[in-house]
């Protein structure tokens, strides 16, 4: 075979192998455009509804990996999605444990409610507006007990119970918003733990998982009895403003119907004096 024949067939070889290797991960791709609209716990419509997207303009440096974008007034946006799977992580590490085993602690208002009905229906342990310091560490206090989980609402707000549980040595699951630091938390739940709506989703979710896993056979309340308020699901501002042009738009060509109406009607009336 001649030298220039060679040549040719070896740039075909490298032609067809370079084709190859640029066709893998644009399917990989491809398979990923389908799945990433997809939530594994709920629909995506829930965690709109509930704003559990929604995070703070402060953003703690253990936090940013899970900021989609922030808004034009600052507040960030947590990626709904790892907000979606960091809440199964929570829940499959959760469930684990039997109600009698770990204790839940919940000082801001906003999920008292939620958190109030979970323990109710599970039967776990809960503290709400005071946590008592040292009830996990000092054996001297006739309230002292043992757990083998803690878990947290606002690792802020709740850094008592978070600081007992690390004297202790016992993992700590906690609910994180985007001005949180995550140093002490063991097994992180990212969502907006300010709002009544969020927490409620969290725990609304928590509670049919945990049932589910441990056998309580009772009615789970509806998302909206959680959350304390009905949800309704917004339209986007883009949405909203294009309507608004469009009814007001609509009414301003009402208006010169009207008013050419009213000239034709003056016009007629002004001609039938005349005659």
């Amino acid at each position: 075979m001649s030298p220039k024949k060679i040549e040719k067939e070896l740039e075909i070889t490298k032609d067809k192998d370079s084709k190859n290797k640029i066709k893998a991960p644009i399917q990989k791709d491809e398979a990923l455009a389908e799945t990433k609209d997809q939530t594994i716990l709920t629909s995506l419509e829930d965690y709109i509804k509930t704003a559990s997207y929604l995070g703070t303009k402060v953003i703690t440096p253990t936090m940013r990996r899970y900021v989609y974008r922030r808004r034009l007034d600052g507040l960030a946006i947590l990626n709904t999605l790892l907000v979606d799977k960091k809440l199964k992580d929570g829940i499959d590490f959760i469930v684990k444990y039997k109600p009698d085993e770990w204790t839940l602690v919940c000082k801001r208002e906003a999920g008292w409610r939620a958190a109030q009905m979970f323990s109710e229906l599970t039967g776990v342990r809960l503290f709400t507006k005071k946590y008592p310091a040292g009830i996990l560490t000092n054996t001297q206090l006739s309230n002292f007990f043992e757990t083998k989980m803690l878990m947290v609402c606002d690792p802020w707000l709740d850094s008592n119970a978070l600081k007992d549980s690390k004297k202790v040595q016992i993992p700590v699951a906690g609910i994180c918003n985007t001005n949180n630091h995550t140093n002490d938390i063991d097994v992180l739940i990212i969502a907006n733990n300010h709002s009544n709506k969020s927490l409620g989703l969290v725990f609304w979710l928590l509670s049919r998982e945990y049932m589910k896993a441990h056998g309580i056979k009772k009615k789970l309340p509806s998302l909206e009895e959680f959350a304390g308020e009905e949800l309704i699901l917004e339209e986007p501002k883009k949405k909203k403003r294009a309507a608004k042009s469009a009814e007001d738009k609509l009414k301003e060509e009402e208006k010169k119907i009207e008013e050419k109406l009213k000239k034709i009607e003056q016009e007629t009336k002004g001609a039938e004096e005349g005659v």
